[in-house]
């Protein structure tokens, strides 16, 4: 009772222009009848957790007289308190998207699971059939809460260990003459061994001409399985036509990822 006191005496404070004084008094008031309680080790009650949260909003000097505890605690009972009024306020308020019938989940589930080759539209008509609301959305979202993943994907690094042997990678770079025209090199390298296969220099690169480079670096019975390569726009449709004809797969890396090639 006496704590609420307090904490409306501190509100009355507020407009008072003199009040560092009164709210230092008021604090030494508050822990002084905190020490005063008949337990051999004073306990604080939630009264007096709600002074001291509510008393640095309008006295910056509060840690000078504070004794009972540390001015970490304090901040921990604020931190606390914010958490419960923001857990308050996002409560479920009775309004919203209504819930989803356990018996539906259910449903879907079998439905799903004896039948892997449905997907959510699948399903989502098969229910409507017999008379079930529910959205294709919510259809895919319990799909993928229980139906197993596919196997992630072999890593960039271990592609390359796998495939090193039989994989060619191409790459151009350029170097600038006397006359400060610009050449365009074309290096093809076996990946295992970083042997130079092919190269060739040329000033007006195409992507027939490219797909001529590696016609000649691969003779049709050295030929890779894999072809690594960046995005340029060189190797156009001509190019891409070229080398599927001749029974290379082409591995594009990631723009502007250099390293794959050197990994």
């Amino acid at each position: 009772m006496e704590t609420k006191i307090l904490i409306l005496l501190a509100c009355v404070l507020l407009l008072l222009r003199d009040r560092n004084l009164l709210l230092e008094n008021l604090a030494l008031r508050q822990q002084l009848a905190i020490m005063k309680q008949k337990n051999k080790r004073p306990k604080i009650r939630p009264m007096d957790r709600i002074f001291w949260i509510f008393l640095p909003r309008i006295w910056k000097d509060w840690k000078s007289v504070l004794i009972v505890v540390k001015p970490e605690t304090v901040i921990r009972w604020h931190r606390k308190g914010f958490k419960l009024f923001w857990a308050y306020k996002s409560r479920k308020k009775g309004v919203g998207r209504p819930s989803i019938d356990p018996e539906i989940i259910a449903h879907i589930k079998n439905m799903a699971r004896t039948n892997p080759f449905w997907g959510a539209p699948r399903i989502h008509g098969e229910l409507m059939k017999l008379g079930i609301a529910v959205h294709e959305r919510t259809v895919s979202k319990i799909i993928k809460r229980f139906m197993p993943r596919n196997p992630p994907s072999q890593t960039w690094k271990t592609f390359l260990k796998n495939h090193m042997f039989n994989t060619f990678a191409a790459d151009f770079f350029t170097v600038s003459t006397a006359r400060f025209q610009v050449l365009y090199v074309l290096v093809i390298i076996r990946h295992e061994s970083r042997q130079v296969v092919h190269f060739n220099v040329t000033r007006h690169p195409t992507a027939r001409w490219a797909a001529q480079q590696i016609g000649e670096a691969c003779p049709w019975d050295t030929l890779p399985k894999y072809l690594l390569r960046d995005q340029d726009g060189i190797y156009g449709q001509y190019f891409q036509s070229r080398i599927q004809n001749m029974g290379i797969n082409e591995v594009k890396t990631a723009p502007q990822s250099p390293w794959q090639k050197a990994a």
